[in-house]
């Protein structure tokens, strides 16, 4: 573990640094970002970081982070639980809540529980009503690189009181180091997709993907604007034992497939996200989830969480070349 940097809140961040087999990762403290991802006989990362903490305060504030306690877009801004209604920050276009807002997940420094070689268990304290939510939460993230290249998350939640949690690693990927990710292959296992308004929430609509293009039941090539990511793909109506459920191809020949026992997962072409001094469209950030805006849309699968029935999530990539 060594020093990455210090916050503007002058809180010291930390990075780990992680190996087994033919894979190394790097995590930070701040947010339980995964801030670089190496694949042996590869000559770069396969996901987008910085090597400056105040990128990711600013303008990388989702780069790799772990996001919650609620992931996406509640379109209200407000949830109702157990009979309360709970107002939460409007901090996209003045009326949408957009990644639990400024108190985020991916916006606090985590601590450290329990490090090794191939493993890292962070662990974050949310006290009632940070986030607009409810209950004294507690969080882990269990981060572990497995031989011969797949990385592991587990995420734990529990609460005191009922409330919501739908937490998503948010790392951007781009496994050919290009300036776009253009010529990549995508495979997702999703019959059914979330179409959304022009404001980036679902329309509460389930779609099926036959005849769209939305369709990835056959890996296809995507270049920018072709399709237009910005959608959940429905992989379930609830939990599942873990699963492959989407692959992504570079055109160098390097692969990621993605596992998990989420019910969806959103795929984003990084339209309105850019690294300093890099272009946009750069990576798709690919995030294992819950559907969103579930508290608006009661036919969703549901995101509350209750003192008796901890949140659970594991979700793995395994890279090959």
């Amino acid at each position: 573990m060594e020093v990455f940097g210090t916050t503007a809140k002058g809180q010291t961040v930390h990075r780990l640094t992680l190996t087994a087999g033919d894979l190394t990762v790097r995590l930070l403290t701040w947010g339980a970002v995964v801030q670089d991802v190496r694949l042996a006989g590869v000559d770069r990362s396969l996901t987008l970081g910085s090597d400056r903490l105040s990128d990711y305060e600013t303008d990388m504030r989702h780069h790799g982070a772990l996001i919650g306690p609620v992931a996406n877009r509640i379109s209200t801004a407000r949830a109702r639980i157990d009979g309360m209604d709970y107002e939460l920050e409007r901090n996209e276009h003045g009326r949408i809540h957009l990644h639990s807002g400024a108190q985020g997940t991916h916006l606090q420094v985590w601590d450290v529980s329990e490090a090794t070689d191939d493993s890292v268990t962070l662990t974050l304290t949310l006290p009632d009503g940070m986030c607009g939510l409810p209950g004294n939460r507690q969080v882990t993230a269990r981060y572990t690189v497995e031989a011969p290249a797949t990385l592991r998350l587990e995420v734990t939640g529990t609460t005191d009181a009922t409330t919501l949690m739908n937490f998503a690693n948010h790392s951007y990927w781009n496994l050919d180091g290009t300036d776009r990710y253009d010529g990549h292959s995508l495979w997702i296992a999703a019959d059914h997709y979330l179409p959304t308004t022009e404001d980036d929430y679902p329309t509460g609509e389930i779609v099926p993907v036959d005849g769209t293009d939305m369709d990835f039941r056959q890996a296809r090539r995507i270049t920018v604007g072709s399709p237009h990511f910005d959608n959940n793909f429905c992989l379930s109506d609830k939990n599942e034992p873990l699963r492959d459920v989407l692959r992504l191809t570079g055109r160098s020949g390097v692969s990621m497939t993605v596992a998990t026992t989420c019910p969806g997962i959103q795929v984003y072409d990084g339209r309105k996200a850019q690294r300093p001094g890099r272009a946009t469209y750069e990576a798709l950030a690919i995030e294992a989830q819950h559907w969103p805006d579930a508290p608006v849309n009661r036919h969703f699968p549901s995101i509350k969480t209750a003192p008796d029935s901890p949140y659970r999530q594991t979700t793995t990539w395994t890279f090959a070349s």
